[in-house]
């Protein structure tokens, strides 16, 4: 197999993956909605544990590369009950993911068509804010991307990288901008995260920017088309730290244009309002443009490699034989990418029970921030056991793959235990709305519990033989689709 991506690649597919844009276009109102004026603060202190973690994956990734990563990696390290819940939430998360953007894009699309004065079709109002019409929208982009996911993944990679340009370059200008024009006072406060008001806003909010930091792991599902390991785990981070120069100029941009009321109540609208404040049209309009490709670009990026974790997870014999078929023409795996389409548009009709988008955000946002916790902090716990042996190797290896990976496991684990313990207390009924914590407790629950009896369903059913080794599939044994030249088709990927 000929391994022809290299360290360039990887910072597309794991930027393309985390999608700045859409994170801050639609996700800063709900930060400031915890953590106030905070909010860039906060960005920088989450940003601390996921290094940890980013780190302890370049780690484990030197010593087996490997497309499962998580899945494989903490199943040979901790066991193969916690390496399958690992690649388990993955899928889940990233169904749930699609789910959500599916309506994010139809919002997004909704708020273009207002912008060029239609507001109705035959009596239907298109509101941005409906669920129901966003949803009735995104659903038509959902299948539009399943599509091209299936038949035409390198020319889908090749527009991802120069909507990823035109994106950034829109966002940089307007923000930087912002910077200067905005009429909002600059406080260094925004930059304590002890003014945070409360240990609840802290935890709630650190969830939160997990879920944005999400997605520069991408760059390690594709091991076995880089040039080399180490170009997986260099595109990774240097994602992942180009995505906190991004947050936080998004971040300060944001108050020194908008309040906080402002910013809360113009919710996934708020990069639209930004452009509206800052430029007369059409330039006004291009924030919503960049924000537009964007949703279009993590949804479709999101599609492929779920398909392919499904690929992996089907040839250890965890999950059925029907998400390793592969399509004779396309040698894609054609019938999983449509199952995984199947699931998510059934969350996102079943979301539509939520009437307001920006309830369902946060919802979606606050399940998958849970579940993305989780398999971080065992995958940095299995780099931790794995090469605990550095304890006694020196105090710099002790504390790169031991210390570090530990602490920033701990951290998450925390975070998460604090906001169990929180939901479970903080009501004493159940409805199904973000402010409800039995509800916002009950999500992710479920996708554990489902991935539980999964497993065992492939350990005593099955028989899996990965629950006897906890190996998973080597990345080389996987058959990708290939282009006219043999050379593997790049893949991009969300989180």
């Amino acid at each position: 197999m000929r391994r022809s991506l290299g360290v360039k690649d990887g910072v597309a597919i794991a930027a393309s993956s985390t999608a700045a844009t859409t994170s801050i276009g639609i996700g800063m109102g709900a930060l400031a909605a915890y953590t106030g004026r905070q909010t860039p603060a906060l960005l920088l202190l989450a940003f601390l544990p996921i290094l940890g973690i980013a780190l302890s994956y370049a780690r484990l990734n030197r010593s087996e590369p490997n497309c499962g990563s998580g899945y494989t990696w903490v199943g040979r390290s901790i066991g193969p009950w916690s390496g399958f819940l690992t690649g388990w939430v993955v899928l889940v998360g990233n169904v749930i993911f699609m789910a959500y953007t599916g309506a994010v894009t139809g919002s997004v699309v909704l708020q273009f068509l207002n912008k060029l004065g239609l507001h109705s079709v035959l009596g239907l109002q298109l509101d941005p804010a409906s669920t129901g019409i966003s949803t009735a929208v995104g659903l038509v982009a959902l299948v539009a991307v399943t599509v091209t996911a299936i038949t035409g993944v390198r020319a889908a990679t090749r527009m991802q990288m120069w909507l990823l340009i035109f994106e950034y370059a829109v966002l940089l200008i307007f923000c930087g901008y912002a910077l200067f024009a905005g009429d909002q006072p600059f406080s260094l406060s925004w930059l304590n995260p002890f003014d945070i008001g409360s240990p609840q806003a802290l935890a709630q909010g650190m969830v939160l920017a997990v879920f944005f930091y999400w997605g520069w792991d991408a760059a390690f599902s594709v091991n076995e088309e880089t040039r080399s390991s180490s170009d997986a785990a260099r595109g990774g981070l240097i994602a992942l730290v180009a995505m906190l120069g991004l947050f936080l100029v998004g971040a300060l941009a944001f108050q020194r244009v908008m309040s906080t009321e402002e910013l809360i109540r113009n919710g996934p609208q708020a990069l639209t309002f930004l452009g509206s404040k800052l430029a007369p049209e059409p330039w006004a309009s291009l924030p919503l443009a960049a924000l537009m490709c964007s949703a279009f670009a993590s949804l479709q990026s999101s599609v492929i490699p779920t398909a392919r974790g499904a690929l992996a997870m089907a040839r250890d014999r965890t999950l059925g034989p029907v998400w390793q078929r592969v399509h004779p023409r396309y040698g894609s795996p054609a019938i999983g990418t449509l199952l995984i389409m199947a699931v998510a548009a059934l969350l996102a009709v079943l979301a539509v029970g939520i009437p307001k988008l920006n309830d369902m955000i946060l919802t979606a946002v606050n399940s998958i921030g849970l579940t993305v916790a989780l398999y971080y902090g065992l995958t940095a716990l299995a780099c931790a056991v794995r090469f605990r042996d550095s304890l006694r190797g020196g105090a710099v290896r002790a504390l790169r793959d031991v210390v570090v990976p530990a602490a920033s496991a701990l951290t998450l684990f925390g975070l998460g235990a604090y906001l169990v313990w929180d939901y479970a207390t903080m009501t004493d009924h159940f409805e199904a709305s973000p402010d409800n914590g039995w509800f916002m407790l009950a999500l992710p629950a479920l996708f554990v519990l489902l991935g539980l009896a999964a497993a065992a369903w492939a350990k005593w059913v099955r028989r899996a033989p990965y629950f006897r080794t906890g190996r998973g599939t080597d990345a080389d044994a996987i058959t990708l689709p290939m282009d006219a030249d043999g050379a593997p088709l790049p893949s991009p990927s969300n989180g």
